[in-house]
């Protein structure tokens, strides 16, 4: 289904739901038919929040030349999605109790809707028109036989999301609860999940005490970037110690995955545009060993290369690729070495939310009518 996708001509409205903001799309065969737009979330007032969706997508409607066939957009956190029931939201207080949020919309609209996780999709839009095929085609242009086609994602930002593909398609559990990755342990921090390591308030935090400051002092993570790299001024050392732990909690949390998983690992989120301060150190505590044998043990089974490094992606490319010789003479090609590779977003990660969005309401749409 996925080559299919790129060329359907069928319409979805989407929505990349924020603590901050709607972002409301339309998407035909995976590009961008109207939108980008927003409006206030007002994640505190459950009435003026379902009226902002509800009239973000009455606008966005009347911007399309013909019916969509569907909504399908993004929530922060864990839901009920196959039942478009959004509860339990601490971070979102409109959706503390339980909103039938996806009914709702169907009775306006007249349409189909699918809710799902924000991390969830971004994924999803990421392996069917972002970093997966970006890969595979870096290496078919490099002559090498090696293929994935399995990839997990993470997003730094306010939380730490995270999402899993497999084989083209989305893995999102029995619980709608696949990927949770907010809560893989904290490598630095074991009584903490991994998320107060790896999030905005986390770098903040890590540059306050490492400053002596307050907390709601410390500048937002794309300042605190600058201070690193020497371009604004501030506490440089505190700065980069801040990315450093990022990097370790973000790189332990995505080798506990890849260990499961064995496929390719996505970044995006806002803080993703810092990455020349921590996604080598990233890359680095992934390739980390266990220190606790006579024979230090590898942390991670493949070898995790950083993509967006000259020499790490030449390397990842190359591979060991040789030629074994068969009786008879016949030769076969042969790479032994087990690798992984990190890298940004290659859509943006909204525009991969949208991909997702839309890629999953096409896959949903046609099973149904198989029934």
């Amino acid at each position: 289904m996925t080559t299919e996708i790129p060329h359907d001509p069928r319409i979805v409205m989407t929505l990349d739901a924020g603590r901050t903001a709607l972002k409301f799309s339309a998407i035909r065969g995976t590009k961008l038919l109207a939108g980008p737009s927003s409006r206030p979330t007002q994640p505190e007032d459950s009435g003026r929040c379902l009226r902002n969706i509800v009239d973000g997508f009455e606008q966005l409607k009347q911007q399309l030349p013909e019916p969509p066939a569907a909504i399908s957009f993004a929530f922060p956190g864990p839901a009920d999605y196959p039942a478009g029931i959004i509860a339990g939201l601490e971070n979102f207080p409109a959706f503390r109790d339980p909103v039938p949020l996806g009914p709702i919309l169907e009775d306006r609209f007249g349409i189909p809707v699918f809710i799902n996780n924000d991390g969830d999709l971004f994924v999803y839009g990421e392996a069917i028109a972002g970093f997966l095929p970006y890969v595979n085609g870096l290496l078919e242009r490099a002559g090498s036989p090696k293929r994935y086609r399995n990839l997990f994602g993470i997003t730094l930002g306010t939380g730490l999301g995270g999402g899993i593909v497999r084989n083209g398609e989305l893995f999102l559990g029995d619980n709608s609860a696949g990927a949770e990755a907010w809560l893989l342990r904290n490598k630095l921090d074991p009584l903490v999940h991994a998320e107060e390591g790896a999030s905005i308030r986390a770098v903040r935090r890590a540059y306050a005490f490492a400053c002596g400051i307050p907390e709601d002092d410390a500048p937002e993570p794309r300042a605190i970037a600058e201070i690193a790299l020497g371009r604004a001024p501030g506490n440089r050392e505190a700065a980069s110690e801040a990315f450093r732990r990022l990097a370790e909690v973000a790189g332990d949390a995505l080798a506990q995955a890849l260990t499961l998983i064995d496929g390719l690992a996505v970044i995006g989120g806002g803080i993703s545009g810092a990455h020349p301060v921590f996604l080598d150190h990233l890359v680095r505590a992934m390739n980390a060993t266990y220190e606790g044998y006579a024979t230090p043990m590898r942390r991670l089974a493949p070898v995790a290369f950083n993509l967006e490094d000259p020499v790490g992606r030449d390397s990842f490319l190359r591979g060991q690729a040789r030629s074994l010789e068969l009786p008879g003479g016949r030769r076969i090609d042969y790479d032994p070495m087990r690798r992984t590779a990190v890298g940004l977003t290659r859509l943006g990660t909204s525009e991969a939310v949208a991909v997702g969005a839309y890629a999953f309401a096409l896959r949903e749409l046609d099973a149904r009518k198989e029934v």
